[in-house]
């Protein structure tokens, strides 16, 4: 009886640990070779745009807000770029846009489709 009070406290004790944002934080390393995808057309350089806007502070920043002048695909939308709108963003971006009511067109064509990539690129931006 022990040993299954034992073995149920344990597995539970694995399950909140696994579930636990400390796993679900990616590697910001990594996420730098993962925006090598990204860079020929933004930077995580404040100020500083290419093709599109600069991606510096982009998390927890509202959708639509950057200085960039050529930018208008977002200037309506209502909602900040937190880390799930940013992961399924880089997943899909016309999945993204028409589960938010937005038009679908964007200049934007690199998806991110493994999690782990994207929860890299995630905490390489949130470091910027």
């Amino acid at each position: 009886m022990i040993k299954g009070r034992f073995l149920a406290f344990g597995l539970a004790t694995v399950m909140a640990l696994a579930s636990s944002s400390a796993f679900a934080d990616g590697d910001a390393k990594k996420g730098e070779k993962v925006f090598n995808k990204c860079k020929a057309c933004h930077t995580v350089e404040k100020g500083k745009h290419k093709i599109g806007p600069s991606l510096a502070g982009v998390v927890g920043k509202k959708a639509g807000s950057t200085d960039f002048k050529k930018y208008k695909a977002l200037k309506d939308a209502d909602f900040t770029w937190d880390e799930d709108n940013i992961s399924k963003w880089i997943e899909n971006q016309k999945d993204f846009l028409k589960e938010k009511g937005l038009p679908t067109k964007t200049a934007m064509k690199v998806k991110i489709k493994k999690e782990d990539d994207r929860e890299d690129l995630i905490a390489y931006l949130k470091s910027h």
